[in-house]
């Protein structure tokens, strides 16, 4: 008599996100908050040129402004006033919270892998009401795969070529979302797997991706 092998079906799986310009538009806050750098400083930063390229570290921003050995003691001070100046005038992007709902859904988690310093990660996400599962900050590029691997996500949303590269070795499958800095061409070219206009297209992404998982 044959035998029949029943396969247990795959956990759902974690699904990593980016947070600047993938889960918040973060430009007014951050924009602000330069302004007000700048101010206190004396010293010019163009704020608007700035907000086109987010996605990096602080520290390769304001290396632009300030002589190397003022660097770090500036992060500090950026750091320091973002709070009271960056979180109110930040929103979510569109289909943000509807992606982190589609991952609980399927009985998933959501984690935020950011660059961002965690302590102000948490507290725009705190502020938008979004409660992803894990935030992980001060990570770019290839290091996002350190939080990726460390709780198990297959799967990493982000808007930067960085986000790609930070997915890729973590061997989690690349989503990308043009948002940010990045088109949908440099993106597909850096090696992202899928490419979704933005996160309003996640749920149903996911929502086939999951039996093709399987």
């Amino acid at each position: 008599m044959a035998s029949t092998t029943f396969c247990a079906p795959l956990p759902a799986p974690t699904v990593g996100f980016d947070l600047d310009m993938t889960l918040i538009d973060s430009r007014p806050g951050i924009h602000a908050c330069y302004r007000a750098l700048a101010e206190r400083t004396g010293t010019y930063i163009d704020a608007d040129l700035a907000v086109t390229r987010l996605g990096p570290p602080l520290a390769q921003e304001l290396i632009n402004w300030f002589p190397a050995e003022q660097v770090e003691p500036m992060a500090d001070l950026y750091r320091s006033m973002y709070p009271t100046i960056a979180i109110v005038p930040t929103p979510a992007m569109p289909g943000a919270r509807a992606a982190i709902a589609a991952v609980r859904a399927a009985g998933g988690r959501a984690i935020v892998v950011t660059a961002k310093h965690e302590p102000n990660a948490k507290l725009h996400l705190e502020y938008l009401g979004i409660a992803p599962d894990a935030v992980v900050g001060d990570l770019w590029a290839e290091r996002k795969a350190e939080a990726l691997r460390e709780h198990g996500a297959s799967v990493y949303v982000g808007d930067h070529v960085g986000d790609v590269r930070g997915a890729r070795t973590a061997a989690a499958l690349s989503v990308a979302v043009p948002t940010g800095p990045c088109d949908a061409e440099e993106l597909t070219a850096a090696g992202a797997d899928v490419v979704l206009k933005d996160l309003t297209l996640f749920p149903e992404w996911f929502s086939a991706y999951l039996p093709a998982r399987a």
